[in-house]
């Protein structure tokens, strides 16, 4: 997770690039402020798709086997 400096640093620097133009270094700051972004946003997706199960409507635990075995290897779900 990012913090909030961070977050409202990447909202200034897009309210201002909007408004007038980005310094070279804002724009790489920029570059790197949205790198590290989508990093931890992907990160806390993909931990979230993991800890996924998923049921028909009978009940019956559909989870794909890739999925399955993900979880196997986390130990989640009690998948053995």
């Amino acid at each position: 997770m990012l913090s909030q400096e961070k977050l409202a640093r990447i909202n200034e620097l897009a309210k201002k690039k909007k408004e007038a133009s980005l310094t070279d270094a804002e724009a790489r700051e920029q570059i790197n402020l949205r790198e590290e972004y989508l990093k931890a946003f992907r990160s806390g997706m993909r931990h979230h798709i993991e800890g996924m199960k998923v049921v028909d409507p009978k009940g019956n635990d559909v989870t794909p086997d890739k999925l399955k075995e993900i979880q196997k290897q986390k130990g989640l779900h009690n998948r053995d």
